[in-house]
């Protein structure tokens, strides 16, 4: 069995205020890429979890890792032992602000789901993944929609004028934890996303983390910079916490001109040419 993990996009990200629980109330286009990290699984004895792939060094296949966690959680909700053999090739940086981990566990969730033929949206699974992270839910969804609270009330939006765009992720190959920019976040609440078009809605959004981001990370300035300039750009901006940004282009061509101009400008940064789904 296979299932794939596209990358999240935070299209616009407005952090309102911190609450009580220590999280932030956010409001958040998400978006997914066409292309990410992929999960396979076949029957065994036991549970277990290898990893492969360009970005696999330094994440460990033990019971942090988040395939793991899903897997036993949706067993015990479902009442059932998860004995699967998973192999995680992990194709997208480590904490990148494209949701890695966040995908990778709903994408164990559905293939679990799939595997016990259970509907993915049986609200046991829905549960079972917010247990997980603010992302995992709308990871879980994998689709164009609107996300508030924590990011885990998830509302449709109409995707048509998002869904297909041409999309180039850029990462400068250097991680970024989330927890010091939420930290760094200046406290300052500065409106709420607008409600309709999401694409409208994106263009005339922001993300609120973008600044205390590139206060950690100067690199990602650059990258901005770099997105900004290239021809035919549609939006250039920062996906969650960083520091994966992303650019919409209006064609295609636009875009692997692009994803060609960078690579030759800045070769040892991570690009991914890919889709809107």
């Amino acid at each position: 069995m296979i299932e794939a993990a596209p990358a999240k996009i935070n299209l616009a990200l407005h952090v309102r205020r911190r609450m009580a629980d220590g999280y932030h109330a956010l409001e958040t286009i998400f978006a997914f890429a066409e292309e990410g990290d992929l999960l396979r699984a076949e029957a065994a004895e036991r549970l277990s979890l290898t990893i492969g792939g360009p970005f696999s060094a330094g994440l460990e296949a033990d019971e942090s890792n988040l395939v793991l966690r899903a897997a036993r959680a949706l067993g015990e909700a479902l009442g059932f032992a998860p004995a699967l053999a998973f192999h995680l090739d992990k194709r997208l940086p480590i904490a990148s602000g494209i949701g890695g981990g966040s995908a990778d566990a709903a994408a164990a969730l559905r293939l679990l789901a799939r595997w016990r033929g259970v509907d993915p949206a049986d609200p046991r699974v829905a549960a079972v993944a917010a247990g997980l992270g603010a992302d995992v839910p709308a990871c879980l969804h994998g689709a164009t929609v609107r996300g508030e609270a924590r990011g885990d009330a998830l509302y449709p939006i109409a995707s048509e004028r998002l869904s297909g765009l041409p999309l180039l992720l850029v990462n400068p190959r250097l991680p970024l934890a989330t927890g010091p920019v939420f930290k760094a976040w200046d406290g300052i609440d500065r409106g709420a996303l607008a409600v309709g078009d999401p694409f409208d809605a994106a263009l005339a959004g922001r993300n609120d983390l973008q600044p205390p981001a590139i206060a950690l990370l100067p690199a990602i300035a650059t990258v901005l910079d770099s997105l900004a300039a290239q021809r035919d750009v549609l939006l250039a901006r920062m996906s969650g916490s960083g520091a994966t940004c992303f650019a919409l282009f209006g064609s295609i061509e636009a875009r692997d001109a692009a994803d060609r101009a960078l690579a030759d400008m800045r070769p040892e940064w991570w690009r991914l040419a890919t889709r809107l789904r």
